[in-house]
C-alpha cells in the first residue's frame, strides 16, 4: 500500500503527553495520518530543529511519537506539553511487511519498542515477543499488548538477566517454527539478531537509524552502504542486509564524514 506523504510541515498541537518514565515521553496528536507500521515522521520544533521519529501509536483519529531524552533536541521535545505546536512532515519510508499467516518473532531493544509497537498490535497469530532494556525503568509500554512479552534487562532488574538475543536463540533451539523475525533496537543488537536468523535460515526485517535531513531521499545524509535509509528503509529485509557493508560498522555525521558506529551514536547523543 502506498502512503501519500505530507512534504511541508503540518502544524499540529500536542493533544496529550504521557511521561513513560523520566527518560521517555509520548506526545499524542489528533490527526488522521495514513501510516504503515515502521514508517516515520519528521518532527519540527519551530525555532529549534527538526528530527525523525517513528510513530509509536496509531489509530483512525490520531498518532503519537515516543521520545527518549538523549540529545539537545530530544531533551527539548520531552518538555513540550499539551497545546504546544510542532510541525509534522510525512510519513516517510518503507515500513514492515506484515505476515498474518506465519509464526512471528518480535525482538525489541530499548526505544526500539516504539516502531515495533504498532506492528505488534496488527498481529493476530501466535507471536514470540521479546523485549529488553538496560534496566526495568527503560521497558516501554509494559501493560499495552495482548501478547505477554518475554522480558530481559542488562542488570537483571526485570525478567531475564541478559540479552534479547539469548531469548531468541532459546526460542529457536526449542524447535519453535519461526517463519519471520522483526527487530529494532541498538544496531549491535539488531546485527546479532540478523546473524542468528541467517544461521537458522529465518528471514528478518530490521529497522535502521541514521542521521536524516530531508526524510525523502534527496540529501543523501542517511546512506548506509548503497541504501538511502529514509527512502529505501528504514525497514530492510535480509536480502538487502546481506549486502549492506555499513550495517553495524559505519554511519555519516552531519558533516558527511563516515565514522565507526560507536562514534556516530556518541555524536547523536550530544
Amino acid at each position: 500500500m502506498e502512503i501519500k506523504s505530507q512534504q511541508k510541515p503540518l502544524m499540529l498541537r500536542v493533544e496529550k503527553k504521557i511521561m513513560e518514565s523520566k527518560e521517555f515521553a509520548t506526545l499524542f496528536f489528533k490527526y488522521p495520518l495514513p501510516f504503515i507500521p515502521g514508517q516515520f515522521v519528521m518532527v519540527w520544533i519551530p525555532g529549534f530543529d527538526e528530527k525523525p521519529y517513528t510513530i509509536s501509536f496509531h489509530d483512525q483519529d490520531g498518532f503519537a511519537i515516543t521520545i527518549e531524552a538523549k540529545g539537545l533536541f530530544s531533551k527539548k521535545a520531552i518538555t513540550l506539553d499539551k497545546g504546544e505546536i510542532v510541525g509534522i512532515r510525512g510519513p516517510f519510508g518503507n515500513g514492515f511487511t506484515i505476515h498474518q499467516n506465519k509464526r512471528v518473532a518480535v525482538v525489541a531493544g530499548g526505544c526500539g519498542m516504539a516502531p515495533l509497537a504498532p506492528l505488534v498490535e496488527t498481529l493476530d497469530q501466535e507471536t514470540i515477543f521479546i523485549q529488553g532494556a538496560r534496566t526495568k525503568e527503560f521497558i516501554l509500554f509494559p501493560d499495552r499488548f495482548k501478547f505477554e512479552p518475554q522480558y530481559c534487562t542488562d542488570d537483571g532488574s526485570f525478567g531475564h538477566k541478559g540479552f534479547v538475543t539469548d531469548l531468541l536463540k532459546a526460542s529457536i533451539s526449542s524447535k519453535k517454527n519461526i517463519d519471520i523475525v522483526y527487530t529494532c533496537g541498538p544496531e549491535i543488537m539488531m546485527h546479532k539478531v540478523f546473524e542468528i536468523c541467517e544461521a537458522s535460515k529465518i528471514p528478518c526485517q530490521v529497522s535502521l537509524e541514521r542521521y536524516m535531513r530531508c526524510g525523502f531521499g534527496v540529501c543523501g545524509a542517511c546512506v548506509c552502504g548503497k541504501e538511502i535509509v529514509c527512502k529505501d528503509g528504514p525497514v530492510f529485509e535480509s536480502q538487502t542486509l546481506r549486502n549492506m557493508k555499513d550495517f553495524n560498522t559505519k554511519a555519516l555525521l552531519k558533516s558527511g564524514k563516515a565514522v565507526d558506529l560507536p562514534d556516530y551514536f556518541s555524536w547523536r547523543c550530544k
